[in-house]
């Protein structure tokens, strides 16, 4: 058992040391590297934190496609959940300060992002009407309620950070009789 712990801790290291580092995608970063579009388009897109996309169904109105049909206070409700560092890519951008991230196959199943100053400049999920307890958001098409907590989950990529310096030197060999 003791031979093992240290091999078990070495293992875990190395696992969580290859895996790409996310950092938040924010404002300064954007106005840092001046991306355009066609930079966007190649860069993957991750998910802070899961987001759950919520609309009350009418009766006649069940079919369902993008998500799974609950019962919630005796109403039923259609729901998209969207998984903490679940993947996505850059389809437009509708202004400054604004794009569209898809996480689905189909480019017109996006959410949309932009830079918050309450959460440090990180580009998080935008709504219309936020109010205490949600907002609402247009996904597929169609107008969904999302969580107020929601409000904060935000966008990460993968960013390798090198050093700005530029570094300038030679190694000596020595000198020899």
């Amino acid at each position: 058992m003791l031979r093992t712990l240290p091999l078990l801790l070495l293992a875990l290291g190395f696992l969580t040391g290859c895996g790409p580092r996310l950092r938040p995608y924010t404002q300064s970063l954007q106005e840092e590297q001046q991306w355009q579009e066609e930079d966007l388009r190649r860069i993957q897109f991750y998910l802070s934190e899961d987001v759950v996309l919520q609309r009350e169904l009418r009766s006649g109105n069940s079919r369902i496609r993008n998500g799974s049909v609950q019962v919630i206070n005796g109403r039923e409700v259609e729901q998209v959940v969207f998984r903490r560092n679940t993947p996505g890519v850059f389809t437009f951008s509708p202004k400054e300060q604004r794009i569209a991230i898809s996480f689905e196959e189909d480019d017109g199943n996006f959410l949309l992002f932009g830079p918050n100053p309450k959460n440090g400049g990180r580009y998080s999920l935008l709504a219309s009407n936020w109010d205490r307890n949600s907002g609402t958001v247009t996904y597929a098409g169609r107008e969904w309620r999302v969580s107020s907590a929601d409000a904060f989950a935000s966008l990460l990529i993968p960013l390798k950070r090198i050093r700005e310096e530029d570094t300038r030197g030679r190694v000596v060999r020595g000198r020899r009789l």
